[in-house]
């Protein structure tokens, strides 16, 4: 009973620490750059999870074939001097008048920013190094990004970008292997069948070649690692270790879906990377693809790429359709282009759809790990509020993030403490923290 009265009491602390430290209780002024950048990473670097997970995403992207992708990729990720090449040269001006496209498309709801100290304009243009110069520079290190908003979200620690993002890129592996074992194996009499000879090697694309569907490995492997690219940008760290407030964009809310009722708000994250991305001169197949992370254009979602790939053309300040990422159909609506086909086709409007390609469902379901990702962190949160006062910190500190919780999960990551709590209880954890203690990390 004393354990659990523990975890009840450090929860109501926890909870009364967490409302001070919510999004927008104290907001730190977003024009300028976090004040805690650095302090997130000094603390990234000593991680070795951090330090894993980043090599294992540099490695995946060089085994990208196609030679623009993957030199893009490395610089994206690896450079630690990469330009922000939607920003550069851009003025005052042009941002403003970015900004006043995107409201009169109807792609951004400036309500949304009211919680934003700099509004809009921060949210959709996070403050930089070398703001404005032929090479703004990201703020913080890739690796030091969290994988989420602040105190509640997913991987919301320094290095949980890295972490998050080779947790997709295994996913995204494993399932396209999936598909291609269950629907792309021909059997000797050329029907498909469920190839049980190869079950045993689930690691393409230097695994299983036998099956007859192209499902492109380059999309498969890179759309992972760019997906949350911009999250450097969009979440920084306040000098406390909580971070900078996320606008959602890309709709109103209202009547986003070509003009009739539906929602395409998203992460400004996610359309920034598109951006940039655009801003590189990736493929649409490649831009597409990674645009489906947070939906796919199935089931009627449609309109939500569509309306991310618009405010991404936007900022990026190119023609979405001259380009080859967007395609008017009948009506004059913008919607997904047919990639990839040969030879005669069928006329799929009918079934609201112009193409679906295998690639953009696989990415959006290895995108998923927030299922647990995101409870781990609210249950570790009160689990690590108990452990906090044996450790000498009270997470009434406000500076009980950067000194504590935050060392701890860059260290240990909240999935990984969970289960050890489900399979050990608190003692369980309390053995992993000790060894911060052992170390002097805490």
């Amino acid at each position: 009973m004393k354990v659990y009265r523990q975890i009840f009491c450090a929860s109501l602390l926890a909870a009364g620490a967490m409302a001070l430290l919510t999004p927008g209780a104290n907001a730190d002024d977003q024009t300028k750059t976090g004040a805690g950048n650095a302090a997130a990473i000094a603390l990234a670097k000593k991680s070795p999870m951090v330090s894993s997970a980043y090599q294992f995403l540099l490695a995946q992207a060089a085994r990208i074939k196609d030679d623009k992708l993957r030199k893009e990729t490395l610089d994206a990720l690896g450079n630690a001097d990469t330009c922000v090449r939607h920003r550069a040269h851009l003025t005052d001006a042009q941002k403003d008048a970015i900004l006043q496209t995107l409201i009169s498309q109807k792609l951004i709801n400036p309500a949304d920013a009211a919680s934003i100290v700099g509004g809009v304009k921060a949210g959709v243009f996070p403050a930089l190094l070398d703001d404005g110069t032929a090479c703004p520079k990201l703020p913080q290190k890739f690796f030091s990004a969290p994988g989420s908003t602040s105190v509640f979200g997913h991987h919301s620690y320094p290095g949980g970008l890295v972490i998050h993002e080779s947790n997709n890129d295994f996913a995204d592996i494993h399932l396209a292997d999936e598909y291609r074992e269950v629907y792309g194996h021909a059997g000797r009499d050329g029907f498909p069948t469920i190839d049980r000879d190869d079950l045993s090697s689930f690691s393409a694309p230097e695994g299983d070649r036998d099956f007859d569907i192209f499902i492109d490995e380059d999309l498969i492997i890179g759309a992972p690692l760019w997906h949350d690219w911009a999250k450097p940008m969009v979440f920084q760290w306040n000098a406390n270790g909580t971070e900078f407030i996320e606008l959602n964009f890309g709709g109103t809310g209202a009547l986003d879906n070509f003009g009739t009722a539906g929602d395409s708000r998203t992460g400004g994250h996610h359309i920034i990377t598109i951006a940039e991305e655009m801003a590189r001169g990736l493929s649409p197949a490649f831009v597409i693809t990674q645009a489906c992370a947070h939906s796919a254009p199935t089931s009627g979602n449609e309109y939500k790429v569509v309306n991310w790939l618009r405010a991404g053309a936007i900022i990026a300040q190119i023609d979405p359709v001259a380009t080859g990422y967007l395609s008017p159909d009948a009506s004059g609506n913008l919607r997904l282009p047919a990639l990839r086909q040969l030879g005669n086709t069928v006329n799929l409007n009918a079934a609201g759809q112009t193409n679906v390609l295998a690639e953009y469902t696989l990415h959006n379901l290895s995108d998923a790990d927030f299922t647990y990702s995101g409870p781990a962190i609210d249950i570790d949160n009160v689990i690590l509020a108990a452990l906090a006062p044996q450790f000498g910190f009270n997470p009434a500190d406000p500076n009980y993030f950067l000194n504590f919780r935050n060392p701890v999960f860059s260290f240990f990551t909240a999935e990984r403490l969970l289960i050890l709590y489900s399979e050990k209880g608190i003692e369980g954890v309390k053995r992993e923290v000790q060894k911060l203690r052992d170390e002097g990390i805490i």
